[in-house]
């Protein structure tokens, strides 16, 4: 049976590229550490185009969102594109979707992780014509550990931005942290704590998420562990270079309580950035659940970024 058809092609297709290396830097032992990351656009059947050999279809600069893995800091570049399926969504709604590699607690210590983000951004900029990215529309999203990133980006600070491509800007036009940690000092003093509890997971300071991304030690002062966990809180960051920020954050998460979401939205607003930041608390959701991966909290999201990088 024959049949005729007329599907229309006003749908592009969603071009998946991976390990494009960002950065060079060094690990913990002082082993060379080439980054990557992945970019997701939907920019047309470039399979296609190569096929043909000829570029027929024009390809619009689109803008940028730089996605931020979690896994407590602890990522490894295999898992960079863990979550890409669940991001597809931003790539059809008009967005180039970077899923970067940056450096794990075992391969380097804060604030390696946010100077490696700020990279990615400036190394996107500096290769936006390559990318048919729109430099001057750039955004970022993370979840749990990633999220805290997202947030420590959006306060678009000074000082970390090291290393390649230092003649762009790492600055950022709006943010989205997922169920992220704000108040380190106060998970810190949590976890001394539960330490002291049998059956808890970690049995010393340096075994927890936060002990590894900052080095801390069981014969360390008290006072020195928690000043190295506020200096690197993005609740201690707050000014007001503040890009405009979304936050989600599920109202049962056990591992990242969602009044640290709360409290990082109290000092915003104590700092007169109300009109910058919109806190959503997800009924009922954990660390990570499916609310988060819903048509509602995507079209948040989506309607979020609309407004600041394609008004």
């Amino acid at each position: 049976m024959i049949f005729n058809i007329d599907p229309g092609k006003a749908r592009k297709s969603v071009n998946f590229i991976d390990n494009i290396v960002y950065s060079h830097v060094k690990d913990l032992d002082g082993r060379p550490l080439d980054l990557t990351l992945a970019l997701m656009t939907q920019n047309g059947n470039v399979e296609r185009r190569l096929a043909m050999g000829e570029d027929i279809e024009e390809i619009p600069r689109l803008p940028l969102l730089v996605w931020f893995n979690g896994v407590g800091w602890r990522a490894t570049e295999d898992l960079k594109t863990m979550m890409a399926a669940e991001l597809e969504y931003l790539a059809e709604a008009g967005y180039i979707v970077a899923l970067i590699h940056y450096r794990s607690s075992s391969q380097g210590k804060f604030p390696s992780q946010l100077i490696d983000c700020k990279t990615a951004v400036r190394f996107l900029r500096a290769n936006a014509d390559k990318y048919a990215i729109n430099p001057e529309r750039v955004g970022v999203i993370g979840r749990s550990a990633g999220g805290m990133l997202a947030a420590w980006m959006a306060m678009n600070t000074d000082g970390f931005d090291l290393g390649e491509w230092s003649d762009q800007s790492s600055k950022i036009q709006a943010a989205v942290d997922m169920f992220g940690l704000k108040d380190i000092k106060d998970f810190l003093r949590k976890d001394m704590i539960k330490i002291k509890q049998p059956g808890y997971r970690w049995k010393t300071i340096s075994d927890t998420h936060e002990g590894l991304l900052l080095n801390l030690k069981s014969d360390m002062s008290v006072e020195e562990m928690e000043n190295r966990a506020s200096a690197a809180s993005p609740i201690s960051a707050v000014n007001s270079n503040m890009c405009p920020l979304t936050i989600l954050h599920g109202t049962a998460d056990t591992v990242v309580p969602v009044e640290s979401s709360i409290a990082y939205y109290e000092a915003l607003c104590k700092a007169g950035l109300e009109n910058r930041v919109n806190l959503y608390l997800v009924k009922n959701a954990g660390h990570g659940t499916p609310e988060f991966f819903q048509p509602m909290t995507q079209k948040i999201i989506i309607d979020f970024f609309d407004r600041y990088l394609k008004q």
